[in-house]
């Protein structure tokens, strides 16, 4: 059978994940000429702006002009050959259903329709089994932009993806279909070691979770834990993934986002990332964890104070505590409501979230230290407590306005409770969300 001269122009996209929330750096490159009736040779630039390190997808090198031979297969061939791909990337059509079936529950994933959640499966399979060059069955590409997104949303341990690159074929006008292939930044080897360094560190971290401890105490364990062995560090290596906060306790926000689920999902609670702005636009990520039955926002970023000293001018240090006494830890972004975190953080997720209004799980209401009128008999047992515990500070949060005004300016009551022989008090006060810290 006589083969006919099939012209195809073949452009190529890169997609990488940069900064502290998302950020996407978009190429496309792509030349073609015409000759009529005659085999031609096409070329392609793909720029990959990444380290050295990083796996480029196979035949392709970072800068470097890519000859291309046309195609001159039957379609039915090259459908063949497809279908062979997709199948050793394990998306057969009868694993297809089984791979669907896998993710629901997953937050971002539920919340896709049918045809989102099969590219959603899709890219997740590629990502998992580092393929190459897969088709799949989306053509457009924002779709397949937000399932990515998606994906790595929903799946912290994907840790060694940082972005993807895609092929468009094009018959003429008409684009005939779209291949994947994910960058990977590490090689499988370091994968796998990090993957036994991660392990140990999950095990440390959860062996002292009481057996008893509820939804409310795992989430405030992974909190103060995270917090306690992770600064902030926007120089950290590998700091858009849970590798940040687990192999070297430095990240960014996103590590400490991505490593808060990962804990959490091992302990069966729910958590998902969440993306958005803060300040000036900077991007940012924290979490929305569900805790008997209702949803919060959760920061660890926010909640350390290593992040505090660096970028926020917020909370500063009063120069009569010391630098050694200041809170390592603020409780303010510990199970919020979105009304209080909308204060100082604009959500922009890739897909819808809920309405958090219940305070049940709050941080301050758990621990007796949400104040919805002043009451000293409250107050005293506070203060009482927290110095019986040997802390070093005792902070507590007000409903609303006037109460933060009257417990702190206007009968100024609290300052009875403060052992202080030499009159000196020291106190930091955040009126945005009407919290108030005192040194003891």
């Amino acid at each position: 059978m006589e083969k006919s001269i099939v012209c195809i122009w073949l452009a190529v996209s890169v997609f990488l994940w940069t900064g502290c929330g998302e950020s996407w750096q978009y190429k496309n490159q792509g030349q073609s000429r015409e000759n009529a009736g005659v085999q031609e040779e096409h070329s392609i630039s793909s720029e990959a702006q990444q380290d050295d390190s990083a796996e480029l997808p196979s035949g392709k090198e970072a800068g470097e002009t890519v000859p291309l031979e046309e195609s001159a297969e039957e379609p039915a061939e090259e459908e063949t050959d497809d279908r062979a791909v997709r199948e050793a990337a394990g998306l057969s059509e009868e694993k297809i259903p089984l791979l669907l079936a896998a993710q629901e529950g997953r937050y971002n994933f539920d919340r896709l329709n049918e045809d989102e959640q099969l590219v959603y499966v899709e890219i997740y399979q590629i990502l998992c089994g580092r393929g190459v060059d897969v088709k799949i069955s989306c053509m457009d590409t924002d779709r397949i932009e937000k399932a990515f997104q998606c994906v790595l949303n929903d799946h912290p341990e994907i840790f060694y993806v940082d972005g993807y690159t895609f092929t468009k074929y094009t018959l003429g006008e008409e684009l005939k279909k779209i291949t994947f292939t994910g960058t990977y930044h590490m090689d499988v080897g370091q994968v796998e070691e990090n993957r036994k360094k991660i392990d140990e560190y999950v095990r440390t971290c959860l062996e002292n979770v009481p057996a008893e401890a509820d939804e409310y105490e795992k989430v405030k364990y992974v909190y103060e834990y995270i917090i306690d062995h992770t600064e902030y560090n926007a120089e950290a290596a590998d700091n858009q993934n849970i590798c940040s906060v687990f192999l070297y306790g430095q990240s960014v926000c996103q590590g400490y986002a991505k490593a808060m689920q990962y804990l959490l999902n091992e302990l069966d609670v729910f958590s998902t990332l969440v993306i958005g702005s803060v300040s000036q636009g900077e991007g940012h990520a924290w979490n929305l964890v569900r805790i008997d039955g209702e949803y919060y926002y959760v920061d660890a970023t926010w909640g350390d104070a290593s992040y505090r000293m660096e970028e926020s001018e917020e909370v500063t240090e009063p120069e009569a505590a010391g630098e050694e006494n200041l809170p390592t830890i603020n409780y303010d972004y510990l199970c919020v409501t979105t009304e209080q975190l909308c204060k100082t953080h604009t959500i922009d997720n890739v897909t819808e979230l809920p309405l958090c209004t219940s305070m049940d799980a709050n941080y301050y209401v758990r621990e007796g230290a949400y104040f919805t009128a002043l009451d000293e008999g409250k107050l005293k047992s506070l203060f009482e407590q927290e110095y019986a515990r040997g802390s070093t500070y005792v902070t507590l949060k007000c409903s609303e306005e006037s109460v933060y005004r009257e417990i702190l300016i206007k009968e100024q009551e609290i300052f009875r409770y403060l052992n202080s022989p030499d009159g000196v008090v020291a106190y930091a006060d955040n009126e945005e969300q009407m919290s108030l810290s005192f040194w003891l």
